[in-house]
């Protein structure tokens, strides 16, 4: 039973034979400009507890990481970049399904049957075929199931779901979720357990040699050791603000001039928070930003 619903059914999906499923979804990210060592060791030392969460807000390269670690671990991986079409349990599952056909034939074949008969489904039947098949993973080798964007699933049946998964996880399955925000899933009850790795921004945050090693790939200058730890303190480690103050440094006469008025209100930093930021806030927090924006004081109580 998944959160006292088992006759939850998947109703109002799509049906998987209308369903034509988008490729790159699949796409395992390439690296980024600076190989993170780090990250790949803290990541493969995780691993191994079943369940990993990256959890930081935007820009801090989560699935530039992941990206990087899945390419150098070399392991069985089945990649899936989540959008907002995906809160449809139906699609969900079956996108989980097509994903972790490319790293273990043959997982996907029960989940489409069951999406395919004339009735849809009860949400536990479908999670359950998923891990019925992968018991026959352990002798193959491990799987990572690799969940990005999870920030963008709000639709309770498809966490339901997903805490089926996580509570009877296959010996043979690694899941790691890759999120903007902690998802609402057991981490607590998983983080007793031991079974949970958890990677946050303090973690992801750039050193200064590799803001120095970012700076130097993306632009090409050699730039004064002062002016990379200004910048450095300046986006406080930020990937995104190391790589929107690169974009500028390219054009610059006077790149240690640049770097020490470098700031949030630069044009490409705004840009980017707009987009990335404050576009995807709902309608109520945005009219409370607005509101408070102009003030010079702000309390936590209001």
């Amino acid at each position: 039973m998944i959160a006292g619903q088992s006759t939850t059914s998947l109703a109002g999906g799509a049906g998987p034979q209308r369903d034509v499923l988008v490729a790159t979804k699949f796409h395992v990210p390439r690296a980024g400009f600076v190989p993170r060592p780090r990250l790949v060791a803290r990541l493969a030392e995780g691993i191994g507890r079943g369940v990993t969460v990256v959890c930081t807000p935007a820009g801090f390269g989560k699935t530039t990481a992941l990206g990087d670690w899945l390419r150098r671990s070399r392991r069985p991986a089945a990649w899936l970049s989540l959008d907002a079409g995906d809160n449809d349990p139906a699609r969900f599952w079956r996108y989980v399904a097509a994903a972790l056909e490319r790293a273990q034939p043959g997982i996907d074949a029960p989940v489409v049957a069951l999406l395919r008969g004339p009735h849809r489904p009860p949400l536990e039947a479908v999670a359950t075929a998923v891990i019925n098949v992968l018991m026959t993973v352990p002798s193959k080798g491990e799987v990572v199931l690799v969940l990005d964007d999870y920030h963008l699933i709000d639709a309770p049946p498809v966490h339901d779901g997903v805490t089926f998964l996580l509570e009877r996880l296959p010996p043979g399955l690694r899941l790691v979720l890759s999120s903007r925000v902690d998802p609402p899933l057991p981490l607590a009850r998983l983080r007793a357990r031991g079974q949970l790795a958890e990677l946050r921004a303090d973690d992801l945050r750039f050193t200064v040699a590799e803001t120095a090693a970012f700076l130097q790939e993306a632009t090409g200058l050699d730039l004064p050791a002062a002016s990379v730890v200004a910048l450095h303190d300046r986006t406080e480690g930020w990937a995104a603000g190391v790589q929107l103050a690169a974009l500028s440094l390219r054009r610059q006469a006077n790149p240690a001039g640049f770097i020490a008025t470098f700031a949030g209100s630069h044009r490409y930093v705004l840009d980017y928070l707009t987009e990335e930021v404050l576009a995807g806030q709902p309608g109520q927090v945005l009219h409370f930003l607005l509101e408070t924006s102009v003030l010079d004081r702000l309390c936590s109580p209001l």
